[in-house]
């Protein structure tokens, strides 16, 4: 909506504008009135005029001397000048000053509309455009930080190309020669527990937060730009940039900017964090050299020993070589207990490698996302041999901890083991649902394989193979389900077969031992015996009917 002022002597002519004029559909919302020229100088400084109607001919103040003044004053305010008079004077004046529109006396309806209107399209033209300005501005200013993010991980990736890029690097101060470029990298130890206590479980919140602390006190010769670590939730990256100086100075700032983070994110939030500084460059280009140097020495911090706000800095920081042994060799026993059902022995079993691992002397950091991650990849490799994938896994878009459910915060050691020990449960919870649905459907069709097959050479690799159990598992399933093992039922089924066949006089010995399975009659016969305390010979005679 627009407001508009009528400056003139003459009541008539005010009061005749204001009947002639389209208000409404003209989109004006308010029509004032001055009576002369210094009246309406007032009410355009009070007021917020958009369009002025100015009478060049009047007392004291004249429209002449009014648009020089408003002109200088009011350089947005669009005027349309009234005249009684043919004058030049007033026409070149109305000129200079740039007017929308020239309008005689007496004023009719549409010469003034015609007016108005020209001047409501300009002011709509004008504002539209200041609009769309300041939409590119606001677009603008919110991609600028995404596109230093993507310039920077471009780099850390070792994906920038210069060609395609060069004209942004003046965004990230790239192309002033006597920069320096450190990267720090920020871990969060307690993240689940601040997000949940301090953020309502907001992540964005968290993570403007953290970034805004980071990013506290920059300007002048020193800047620090922060951002989440895609290849990491809990750990958020900054580019240190130093304008001049030396790299010696670049380091010393950086290390104490990182410091000055975590205690204010201690002490603000409640963050417990850790950090690791990389050394300073020159060349941009190197900033993934000094992200590599940041994250060793992250990695390396030992967790044993570990305090919140602990910030490592320096280059070849390597783990310790007593960093933990891989868990994979136990795998195949963990799997076996799993399948029986006895977690607690899982877990200690688990226990013994974590002990091993912290009366080693040094655990670190980066050996124990390793072993959360190998531990999640050889448990789910079991898993899926069992068709007990957990379900918040399958098909899923989040994998690792966070599609587990699990919230993986650690800032100790102890709490690390509570980790593993959480991944365990879930698996294990899950392997035994599975293996309870269809424990019963496997020895059914174990049995009846059996009962089928018997005179095959029947192994029991065949079903430990088939249904990705352990042979000692499934032999004590078969047994509790049918009170016989695997072997003894095969025995049994041969044996009361081969009765059968005896009561058959055409068939000959040799005959029902190869139908049996048995390519040597003998070792028929030695089974018979054992099983039924005489040969099949002397069975058949025993057999009513049969000749003595």
């Amino acid at each position: 909506m627009y407001k508009v002022l009528i400056i003139d002597d003459e009541e008539p002519l005010r009061e005749a504008i204001n009947i002639l004029g389209d208000w409404k559909g003209l989109g004006v919302d308010q029509v004032l009135e001055a009576t002369d020229g210094n009246v309406g100088l007032a009410m355009l400084r009070q007021h917020k005029i958009d369009i002025a109607l100015v009478d060049m001919k009047m007392p004291e103040l004249n429209g002449s001397q009014l648009l020089q003044i408003a002109e200088h004053e009011f350089p947005d305010l669009l005027l349309i000048v009234i005249s009684g008079y043919n004058d030049f004077e007033y026409t070149r004046q109305a000129i200079r000053s740039k007017v929308v529109d020239y309008l005689l006396k007496p004023v009719n309806r549409n010469d003034l509309n015609s007016a108005l209107r020209k001047a409501v399209d300009l002011l709509e033209a004008k504002r539209k455009k200041e609009s769309e300005f300041i939409s590119r501005n606001i677009t603008l200013n919110m991609s600028i930080p995404k596109l230093k993010e993507k310039m920077y991980l471009s780099i850390i990736e070792r994906s920038f190309k210069n060609q395609s890029n060069e004209a942004f690097l003046p965004l990230i101060g790239a192309d002033t020669p006597g920069h320096f470029f450190a990267v720090g990298i920020v871990r969060l130890l307690n993240l689940e527990q601040v997000r949940k206590g301090r953020f309502h479980e907001d992540r964005d919140l968290m993570h403007f937060a953290v970034t805004n602390v980071i990013n506290e006190n920059s300007g002048g010769d020193f800047e620090a730009f922060s951002f989440v670590s895609p290849r990491a939730e809990r750990e958020f990256i900054a580019i240190f940039t130093m304008k001049g100086g030396y790299g010696q100075d670049a380091a010393f700032l950086s290390l104490h900017h990182m410091k000055k983070a975590a205690s204010t994110l201690k002490e603000l939030f409640g963050i417990a964090c850790a950090g690791g500084i990389g050394e300073p460059y020159s060349d941009c280009m190197d900033i993934a050299q000094s992200y590599d140097t940041a994250k060793a020495s992250l990695d390396a911090i030992d967790l044993l020993n570990l305090k919140s706000g602990i910030v490592a800095a320096g280059a070849g920081a390597k783990p310790s070589v007593k960093d933990s042994p891989s868990l994979t060799a136990r795998m195949p026993l963990i799997r076996n207990i799993l399948e029986s059902g006895n977690v607690n022995h899982a877990k200690s079993i688990l226990c013994e490698f974590t002990g091993q691992w912290q009366s080693s002397g040094h655990f670190s950091l980066g050996a124990a996302d390793r072993t959360i991650q190998e531990f999640i990849i050889l448990l789910n490799d079991i898993a899926k041999e069992l068709n007990a994938v957990p379900e918040r896994l399958r098909g899923g878009k989040d994998k690792g901890l966070r599609g587990l459910g699990i919230a993986g915060d650690f800032a100790s050691f102890e709490q690390f083991e509570g980790v593993l020990n959480h991944i365990l449960d879930v698996y294990a919870g899950e392997i035994g649902r599975s293996l309870a649905g269809n424990r019963g459907n496997v020895l059914e069709n174990i049995k009846a394989y059996i009962d089928n097959h018997y005179f095959e050479n029947i192994k029991i690799s065949m079903f430990t193979d088939k249904y990705f159990l352990s042979r000692e598992y499934l032999m004590k399933l078969f047994k509790a389900q049918y009170s016989y093992g695997i072997h003894e039922y095969v025995q049994k089924v041969r044996m009361d077969k081969a009765k059968d066949l005896l009561f058959d006089p055409a068939l000959k010995i040799q005959d029902i031992s190869e139908m049996l399975g048995y390519k040597d009659k003998n070792y028929f016969s030695k089974a018979f015996r054992n099983y039924y305390d005489c040969s099949p010979s002397e069975f058949r005679l025993l057999l009513p009917g049969v000749e003595k």
